[in-house]
């Protein structure tokens, strides 16, 4: 272990007592940032489309690139961010994470203030940084959790995101008159500028705080060694070959994110046709409240029914709200079910999968391995929101929602099939 690790991690062996206080010490900090930086992310991508229309022109169909260029920059981030967790800990990684996306912040204020597209979207993929970091933040959280509380742990630090989310569009219209009052800025680039302000609040939050490191602690507990060679994306993924629970929970992940992501980018647009475009923004509300709201509602379900039952859980939800959808195209209260259900399978996709996936890869694999998987995700997020556009232009949004319910069918098959299998080892430690 390093230098570092041996100077701020605590005696062993720890009391129970000990554990469960510095647990709940991490998941207070851990909210914190969790809350800063959802409500940096919210409040800057409210604006990013806009921004690309003001640079290119509004009938530009390259809208939608500011959102890639986050998710891109959220995927190749959390690769990159786990791999420097592994060999310094949760506390550096995650300084760094949110101290790139400050960085990136400015830069795209400043491609933004000069319009300057490439600059801007340089910006973004930094900017994506601060995304890995608040997603790695749910695994943070179990590092010290027992085994039957890290849906619960998880669940909390999801929790948090809700009031980042809700309420960072809501500092969009204040960020954008006090950048053009205090700095002479355009109108669309103060809420990148103070979105930097809220990552560096949140990067110091960290260095200051965590303190000690909970994946250090969790390394000295196991016998293991952190700043050994960094493992790999070949062997994370290797590791997650190896383990049938580990390949199934990886699956439901990134189907879920494939589903939620496709379905809610599309829904806007089909409710624009149908002329409900006034209500498009309380459904996409109604939506992160059903990802984040109920979160610890879920942990807990994951933690008491198991891993699988969660997995299961959430396939069927998912499977009725893309059925919801394909109804819903003409009736706005449907609508608004049907994207209340996709956020909620989401989440329970997300969290018994999560779970299930750092339970069936071996300690030393599990930070790496957890950067791996958020890497899938988000590149595989990302494919089906261009997917789906196409789709959606050829087939129609009612095919579509039908579609993504055939995708959730896999998922809900293999747990199915492997319950018996896995039934023994749900809970492991």
């Amino acid at each position: 272990m390093t230098s570092e690790a041996s100077a701020i991690t605590p005696a062993f062996p720890m009391s129970l007592a000990e554990r469960a206080a510095l647990q709940r010490r991490t998941l207070r900090i851990l909210v914190v940032g969790q809350v800063v930086g959802a409500a940096a992310l919210g409040a800057a991508i409210t604006v990013g489309g806009f921004v690309v229309e003001d640079i290119v022109g509004v009938s530009t169909p390259w809208v939608g690139i500011s959102t890639a260029a986050v998710t891109a920059g959220s995927g190749v981030m959390a690769q990159v961010l786990s791999r420097v967790m592994r060999r310094r800990g949760r506390r550096i990684g995650m300084q760094l994470g949110y101290g790139l996306a400050a960085v990136g912040g400015v830069v795209a204020c400043l491609g933004v203030q000069g319009s300057v597209l490439p600059v801007f979207l340089v910006g973004l993929l930094l900017y994506g940084a601060g995304s890995a970091t608040n997603l790695l933040a749910r695994y943070a959280a179990t590092d010290l959790a027992e085994p039957e509380q890290r849906g619960r742990a998880m669940g909390r630090i999801l929790f948090a995101s809700t009031f980042g989310a809700v309420f960072g569009p809501t500092l969009v219209v204040p960020a954008e008159h006090l950048g053009v009052a205090l700095f002479g800025l355009n109108l669309y680039a103060g809420p990148w500028l103070f979105s930097s302000f809220f990552f560096a609040c949140a990067a110091v939050n960290v260095a200051v705080r965590l303190r000690p490191d909970p994946l250090l602690v969790s390394a000295a507990e196991h016998g293991a060694s952190i700043g050994e060679r960094p493992i790999r994306l070949r062997e994370s993924a290797r590791a997650i070959a190896a383990s049938p629970a580990a390949r199934l929970a990886l699956g439901a992940m990134v189907t879920a994110q494939a589903v939620m992501v496709g379905v809610m980018a599309m829904t806007p647009i089909d409710m624009k046709a149908h002329d409900h475009e006034a209500v498009s923004s309380l459904v996409v509300s109604v939506h992160i409240a059903g990802m984040f709201a109920f979160s610890p509602l879920v942990g807990r379900y994951a933690d008491r029914r198991g891993r699988m039952a969660a997995l299961r859980a959430g396939a069927l939800v998912l499977l009725a709200a893309c059925g919801l959808s394909a109804l819903s195209s003409n009736s706005v209260p449907l609508m608004f079910v049907a994207m209340f259900a996709l956020g909620v399978g989401w989440t329970l996709a997300l969290i018994g999968g999560s779970s299930l996936l750092i339970e069936h890869v071996p300690w030393e694999h599990r930070v790496p391995v957890q950067g791996t998987a958020d890497l899938t995700t988000a590149v595989c997020g990302g494919l089906a929101s261009v997917v789906y556009g196409v789709v959606m232009n050829w087939a129609g949004f009612t095919a579509l929602a039908l579609g993504s319910a055939v995708l959730t069918l896999p998922v809900l098959l293999g747990v199915l099939l492997q319950r018996r299998t896995f039934a023994s080892t749900d809970a492991v430690t």
